[in-house]
C-alpha cells in the first residue's frame, strides 16, 4: 500500500520550487533598486566588475585632499588612475565607516555617563516593544521569585553598553590606524610618483597587498576580543591575496593591472561587509526604536481622534464635521480678509493714492473756511447797526464777537423783550454759528490726524498675519537647520565647528604624547582619528568659507594639519591661528563684535 505522504511529495516539491523562485527574484530585484555591499559568503562569488562598479557607484566627494600626485601626471599615465580609483574609494569607505562609528560610540558613551536610572530605563523602554516586554516580563519574574532586585538590572545595562562602547572603540582603532598607514605610506611616495609616473602601480600595489594583510593580521587581534560577545562565534576577515608576480609590481601587462586592481576592489567588498556586520550588530537603536513609546501614544490618540471624528462626519449621518469646515473656512476668510487682504489694500491706498485723498481733504477745509466767512460777515453786520459806524473787512472775529456777546448780556435781563423786539435771537443764531464752526475746525484735525495715521493703524490690523507668518518662517528654518550640524548656519553650528577643531588638537597633543612615550601604535592609530575629523572639518567649513573668501587659506592650513611630517608644535601653532582668525571658526559674540 502507497504511503499517502508520497502523493503529496510532488505538491510539495513544486511549492519549494516556486517559493525558491520568487524569492531569488524578489532578492536580485532589490539588490538591483537598492544597491548595497556584497555579503560575505557572496564576495568570492561575485564577478570583479560588478564589485568594481558597486564601488564607483558608492564613492562619493573625500573632503581631506589626498597626497596624490598632480592630475597632469595621472592623465599622462596610460592605466594609471585605476589604482589610484583604488585608493580613493578605500579612503572613502575608511572615512565614511568611522564616521559611522563615532556616531554609534558617542551615543553608547552618553547613555553611559547617565544614572543607573537611565540606563534601567533605556534597556527596557529605549530599545522597541520586543525589549520592552521581555524586560518587564523578566523584570516580574525575578520580582515574584527573589523579589526585586533592581542591581540586576543595572548589572544587565552595564554589561550591554559597555560591551558596545568596547565593540566600537576597537573598530574605531583598528580602522583609524590602517587610515594612518595608507596616508603616511602615500605622502612618502609622494615625490617618487611626480618624478616616475609611469611606475605608479608597480609601487603601490606591493603596499596596498602589504596593508590589508596587515589589516587581516589586526583584524585576528580584534575577533579574539570579541568572540563569543553574545554567544556567537563572529566571523574572521580573510581577504583574497594578490599574486606574488602581481605583488612585485614588476613586468605588469594591462591584463594583470586590471586583475590586481579588481581584486582590490573585491578586499575592499570584503572589508565592507565585515564592517557592515559588526555595526548592525551593535550599533544604536534608531529614532524610531528609541522613541517608540511616544510615538505609539501618539498613533493611539491619532486613531480615537480618527474615530471621533468619524463619529461625527457624514458617514455617520451627523452634519457635525461639515458645520465645522465650515466654520473654519469662514473663520479663516474673515481672518483673512480682516488681517491681511484689508490691512495691505489700506497700505497701499496710503502709499499710492495720497494725491486723490490731498485733493478731498482741500475740499474739505475749503467748507470751513466758507463757514467761517458766514460767520465774519454776520458779526460785521451786527457790529455795525450796533454801533453806528462802518468797520473794515480786516476786522478781527473776536472784537466783534467781544460787541455780541455784549449786547447779548444786556438782552438777557429781559429775555422776553429781547425775543420780541430786541436782538436776543439773532445773538443766538450768531452763536451757534460760531459753535458750527468750531466743530468743523475739530473735525478737520481728527481727520488729518486719522489720515496721517492710516498706515499705522493698517500696519497694526496686519500684525497677527505678520507674527503667524514670521513663526512659520522661523519653525521652517529650524527645522532644515537641525539636521545640518557643522555644516548649518547660526550659533550651534559655529560651536560644533569649534569643538570639531578642539578635538583635532587635542588629537594632535595626544597623538605627540603617544610618540613621546615609545608607543608608535597608539599613535598612528589617534593620527588616523585626527585625519577624520579634519576630513569632517574640512565638509563643515568649505561653504561658508567659500563664501567669505577664505577658503583658499583655511584649506592649506588643513593640509599642514593632516602632513605627518610636520611637527605637532606646528601643528598646535596653525591650529591655535585658525581658530582665532578664520570668520567661520570664530565665537559668535567675537564675531558680532
Amino acid at each position: 500500500m502507497a504511503d499517502p505522504s508520497d502523493a503529496d511529495r510532488p505538491d510539495s516539491k513544486s511549492i519549494k520550487t516556486l517559493f525558491s523562485f520568487y524569492s531569488d527574484y524578489l532578492l536580485n530585484v532589490l539588490r538591483q533598486r537598492f544597491p548595497v555591499s556584497l555579503s560575505r559568503t557572496e564576495s568570492s562569488k561575485a564577478a570583479t566588475p560588478n564589485a568594481l562598479s558597486l564601488a564607483k557607484r558608492r564613492r562619493k566627494k573625500i573632503g581631506l585632499p589626498l597626497p596624490f600626485p598632480s592630475t597632469a601626471s595621472l592623465a599622462s599615465t596610460e592605466g594609471s588612475p585605476g589604482i589610484f580609483d583604488a585608493l580613493r574609494d578605500i579612503i572613502e569607505l575608511l572615512l565614511r565607516n568611522l564616521e559611522s562609528i563615532q556616531d554609534n560610540l558617542d551615543f553608547w558613551q552618553s547613555i553611559a555617563e547617565g544614572s543607573n536610572g537611565r540606563k534601567a530605563y533605556f534597556m527596557i523602554c529605549e530599545r522597541g516593544p520586543s525589549a520592552f516586554l521581555d524586560g518587564s516580563i523578566q523584570l516580574v519574574c525575578d520580582s515574584v521569585g527573589e523579589g526585586l532586585n533592581v542591581q540586576k538590572v543595572y548589572h544587565s545595562a552595564y554589561s550591554h553598553i559597555s560591551t558596545r562602547i568596547s565593540m566600537f572603540s576597537s573598530l574605531r582603532n583598528f580602522l583609524a590606524t590602517f587610515l594612518a598607514e595608507i596616508y603616511t605610506e602615500l605622502h612618502a611616495l609622494i615625490k617618487d610618483l611626480e618624478r616616475h609616473p609611469e611606475n605608479s602601480v608597480s609601487l603601490l600595489l606591493p603596499i596596498i597587498s602589504g596593508l590589508f594583510m596587515d589589516l587581516q593580521a589586526s583584524s585576528i587581534h580584534l575577533h579574539a576580543i570579541h568572540q563569543d560577545v553574545d554567544g556567537n562565534n563572529a566571523d574572521s576577515l580573510i581577504f583574497l591575496k594578490l599574486p606574488e608576480s602581481n605583488v612585485d609590481g614588476l613586468h605588469l601587462t594591462e591584463s594583470d593591472t586590471r586583475d590586481a586592481i579588481n581584486l582590490i576592489y573585491e578586499n575592499l567588498c570584503i572589508l565592507d561587509s565585515y564592517l557592515s556586520a559588526l555595526v548592525i550588530k551593535y550599533k544604536k537603536p534608531g529614532k524610531l526604536t528609541l522613541h517608540w513609546i511616544p510615538y505609539t501614544f501618539g498613533a493611539f490618540g491619532i486613531s480615537l481622534g480618527s474615530l471621533w471624528l468619524l463619529r461625527h462626519s457624514k458617514l455617520m449621518g451627523s452634519p457635525d464635521l461639515g458645520n465645522w469646515i465650515s466654520d473654519a473656512k469662514q473663520s479663516t476668510k474673515s481672518f483673512w480678509n480682516d488681517h491681511v487682504e484689508e490691512p495691505i489694500l489700506a497700505i497701499r491706498d496710503e502709499l499710492f493714492k495720497t494725491f486723490r485723498k490731498r485733493q478731498k481733504g482741500a475740499m474739505e477745509r475749503e467748507e470751513v473756511q466758507l463757514t467761517a466767512d458766514s460767520l465774519h460777515r454776520m458779526l460785521l453786520t451786527f457790529s455795525e447797526q450796533e454801533t453806528g459806524k462802518k468797520f473794515p473787512e480786516s476786522t478781527d472775529d473776536l472784537e466783534m464777537l467781544a460787541i455780541v456777546m455784549n449786547r447779548y448780556e444786556k438782552e438777557l435781563n429781559n429775555p422776553i423783550k429781547g425775543m420780541v423786539g430786541g436782538e436776543l435771537v439773532r445773538g443766538l443764531l450768531i452763536q451757534v454759528q460760531k459753535l458750527k464752526l468750531d466743530i468743523e475746525e475739530a473735525m478737520l484735525e481728527l481727520d488729518q490726524i486719522l489720515r496721517a495715521n492710516e498706515i499705522n493703524f493698517a500696519i497694526l490690523a496686519a500684525l497677527p498675519a505678520f507674527a503667524i507668518t514670521l513663526l512659520l518662517g522661523m519653525l521652517v528654518s529650524a527645522f532644515f537647520k537641525q539636521g545640518k550640524r557643522a555644516e548649518g548656519r547660526g550659533r550651534a553650528a559655529r560651536i560644533q565647528r569649534r569643538l570639531l577643531l578642539r578635538e583635532i588638537t587635542r588629537g594632535i597633543t595626544q597623538c605627540k604624547a603617544y610618540r613621546d612615550r615609545g608607543l608608535d601604535s597608539e599613535a598612528q592609530c589617534m593620527y588616523g582619528i585626527t585625519l577624520c575629523l579634519l576630513n569632517s572639518l574640512h565638509h563643515a567649513v568649505e561653504r561658508h568659507a567659500t563664501a567669505t573668501g577664505e577658503w583658499i587659506c583655511l584649506r592649506e592650513d588643513i593640509i599642514e594639519l593632516a602632513k605627518p611630517d610636520v611637527s605637532c608644535e606646528q601643528k598646535l601653532h596653525a591650529a591655535a591661528q585658525m581658530q582665532c582668525i578664520y570668520d567661520c571658526l570664530l565665537p559668535a559674540s567675537s564675531r558680532h563684535g
